[in-house]
């Protein structure tokens, strides 16, 4: 089935004990066992309940994986992957991940005895070189937050296979509709569903994919244990945004090109980060790996003054941390999603103070860039800061 359909028709299409057209709510922390030498599928929710077990099959499925797991956030998924490694192990990390992911690494998997080394994952070499003889695992986030630069997830994986490394990728902003990497080498996806998946800004959650079913036998263990464990109403809120993510996406991804090239085109922009604009430098890899470009972007000012200015004049656009949704988003990377992320870090990684990331919702595309131009017509002078700016460094 092509992804229109298998979205739809897939195992949370319906029930298959009621034919119900939506899978139930099953609110149960724990199952009658009728016979205790052949215990039922599901014994407590922790372990299992059905409402989740649809929606991680169909995850799985969508993502062309074995074993799929849902997670009370992405935070969750996340954290309960890297317990796949232990004590003494080393991992090779893009460096411009999301803030979150920065600080769980740095602040709390140091504490355990796994190091990480973070790279420019965009230059393969980059990857090889940071190999070492205790390197267990690849972890990229592609394009990645928020300068959206690309990493060849075929070409990183075929270097780790070389030295039996996990390659797990963080596929948030492309969804399995672009981008499936399971099926370009990858061992595990990761996913923040509140984010497209969800994309209604109404649930918090995560999910992830094995390849294998030897390696989610292992990440079931971890989310057994750990039970960082989405909750059965969210299950059924996330299944329900799944079965609009094409439609929602085709409409956003859309706007997200015709914003990025109107942006490009303003006087009052410095740079506009969009894997869809030929000029980006990852634009020939995406288009070989995924089959759209999505709908995040992000632009610079130039300056936290003119950043602040647009954010107190745009009238469409939430401003907000997070993005993925029905209604166009507007985050300040610096104060919100890569705030855990000490400034000459960010700096580093060309998170600036005039940059703003942009996740296109469902408004008209039309109504978005007058509302737009409206807001970029008043900042403060651009040539006056960067004169000023030339005068400190000349001081």
């Amino acid at each position: 089935m092509n992804f229109a359909t298998k979205v739809l028709h897939g195992t949370s299409c319906f029930d298959p004990i009621t034919g119900a057209s939506s899978v139930p709510i099953y609110q149960a922390s724990t199952f009658h066992q009728a016979d205790l030498d052949q215990p039922g599928t599901f014994d407590y929710a922790r372990s299992g309940n059905p409402t989740r077990a649809a929606l991680e099959e169909a995850i799985a499925g969508l993502e062309g994986g074995e074993r799929g797991f849902a997670f009370a956030s992405g935070m969750a998924a996340i954290s309960s992957v890297f317990m796949l490694f232990s004590a003494g192990d080393h991992v090779v990390v893009a460096e411009d991940v999301y803030g979150g992911t920065f600080r769980f690494l740095t602040r709390v998997l140091s504490r355990m005895g796994i190091s990480v080394t973070f790279v420019d994952a965009s230059q393969t070499e980059a990857v090889r070189t940071a190999i070492t003889p205790t390197t267990k695992g690849i972890y990229l986030e592609t394009p990645s937050n928020p300068t959206l630069k690309v990493t060849d997830i075929a070409a990183v994986c075929r270097i780790a296979k070389q030295h039996d490394l996990l390659v797990i990728v963080d596929n948030t902003f492309m969804t399995p509709y672009y981008q499936r990497p399971l099926e370009l080498g990858a061992d595990v996806v990761i996913h923040s569903a509140t984010k497209f998946i969800g994309g209604h800004s109404d649930v918090v959650a995560g999910l992830a994919v094995t390849r294998d079913a030897a390696l989610g036998e292992q990440l079931y263990f971890i989310q057994n244990g750990m039970g960082a464990i989405l909750g059965v109403q969210d299950c059924w809120l996330v299944m329900r945004g799944l079965k609009t993510l094409k439609a929602r996406l085709d409409v956003s991804t859309n706007t997200a090109e015709q914003l990025a090239n109107w942006l490009s085109a303003h006087p009052e922009i410095t740079s506009v980060y969009y894997t869809g604009l030929t000029e980006h430098p990852g634009h020939q890899v995406q288009a070989s790996q995924s089959s759209g470009h999505g709908a995040v972007l992000s632009f610079d000012v130039g300056s936290r003054e003119r950043a602040k200015a647009l954010f107190d004049r745009v009238k469409l656009p939430i401003v907000a941390v997070s993005l993925g949704a029905v209604e166009t988003i507007l985050s300040y990377p610096v104060t919100m999603s890569h705030a855990a992320m000490p400034a000459e870090e960010r700096a580093a990684r060309g998170i600036t103070d005039g940059l703003i990331r942009l996740s296109a919702g469902l408004e008209d595309v039309n109504d978005l860039i007058e509302d737009l131009k409206q807001a970029l017509e008043n900042l403060p002078p651009l040539q006056k800061i960067e004169e000023e700016k030339e005068a400190f460094s000349r001081a």
